[in-house]
């Protein structure tokens, strides 16, 4: 039987992920959507034939919803996923969990009390066939064992709107999740480097920063985050082995040739460049919770994300390494 969905947040996101369940993936389809903006919401209601909810909590206890997505405001996801959580329903939320650690903590101790891991965090990345192949050959040990990461996260421009701090928050959390889960380690420090600045970037922005981390095990991650870049979408990841490198290309299907150059296409955005991740993860979430058999990454996951965003702001603001301490890992999710 086909799982009835409902999605809180009908912005640019919501609205891809809307398509992707009702378009792309089998076995669900969206009966219900809520957004702040009202007039907006009914008619896309009214398009897709879903019933419009003017409060996500109304959404989330209905009937008509069996599981729940959630894409609206950031600081509105806690609340969400915790009222999901109440009503025993399987929740998907997107980037980030909670505004902050302790706000994760109250999802992952809600959580542990309903007895079932009921949370997806939307780290895409590990979605990835570049991310997957990657992770395959570190855990076969093809190139023994890793020992340095060198990373980029580049977006050809960023508006007035996005501040300093949203380097890590909103664009270098997807790194933090997804090389963790690559090495399978967790962090004990971080440390923040401001270099020289671009002229495009503005007052309110640093830009480009540089985060460095350290896991268990001491390998080293250096991360460039520079969102003026201008030229392109550009994700970098090289994972340095002791007798080889592996690093993840740009997917493109084809190369051209002309005024005397030989050049490929880069990604102009996070839609083109991650599409084909977005749609796995969501071909995944319904399959798994259909099977009964829930293995994407969980609220625990999204809790050491935001511990270590923590870290990484106080390493800005202090110039100084800062340690990463985490709550021992509950049973629930080993």
């Amino acid at each position: 039987m086909d799982l009835k969905v409902g999605v809180i947040g009908t912005g640019a996101i919501g609205i891809e992920h809307i398509k992707r369940i009702n378009e792309k993936v089998q076995g669900a389809f969206v009966t219900a959507v809520s957004d702040i903006n009202i007039e907006q919401a009914k008619n896309l209601a009214s398009e897709i034939d879903a019933v419009f909810f003017e409060k996500g909590e109304e959404l989330i206890a209905s009937s008509d919803v069996d599981i729940v997505v959630v894409t609206s405001w950031d600081p509105t996801h806690e609340k969400y996923v915790l009222e999901a959580i109440k009503h025993k329903k399987y929740v998907f939320c997107e980037k980030p969990l909670a505004t902050d650690s302790a706000g994760c903590k109250r999802i992952v101790d809600a959580e542990i009390a309903a007895g079932k891991k009921l949370v997806q965090v939307g780290f895409m990345r590990r979605y990835d066939r570049g991310y997957i192949e990657l992770k395959q050959a570190i855990e076969t040990k093809t190139f023994g064992e890793p020992l340095l990461l060198h990373c980029a996260h580049r977006n050809p421009t960023a508006d007035k709107n996005y501040l300093t701090p949203m380097a890590i928050i909103n664009t270098g959390i997807h790194e933090i999740d997804a090389l963790r889960w690559l090495l399978q380690e967790d962090y004990v420090s971080a440390q923040m480097i401001l270099p020289k600045q671009t002229s495009y970037t503005h007052e309110k922005l640093h830009d480009p920063q540089i985060l460095i981390l350290e896991t268990t095990s001491g390998i080293h991650i250096d991360l460039e985050i520079f969102v003026n870049c201008q030229f392109g979408y550009d994700i970098k990841c090289d994972v340095v082995c002791e007798t080889g490198e592996i690093g993840l290309e740009d997917p493109a299907y084809t190369h051209m040739k002309a005024k005397g150059k030989n050049y490929t296409k880069i990604s102009p955005d996070w839609q083109t460049r991650f599409v084909e991740a977005y749609d796995y993860e969501f071909e995944l979430w319904i399959r798994s919770i259909q099977a009964g058999e829930f293995a994407g990454p969980t609220a625990w996951d999204g809790y050491v994300a935001a511990v270590t965003m923590d870290a990484c702001g106080k390493a800005r603001e202090t110039g100084e390494k800062t340690n990463i301490q985490l709550e021992a890992c509950p049973a629930l999710y080993k």
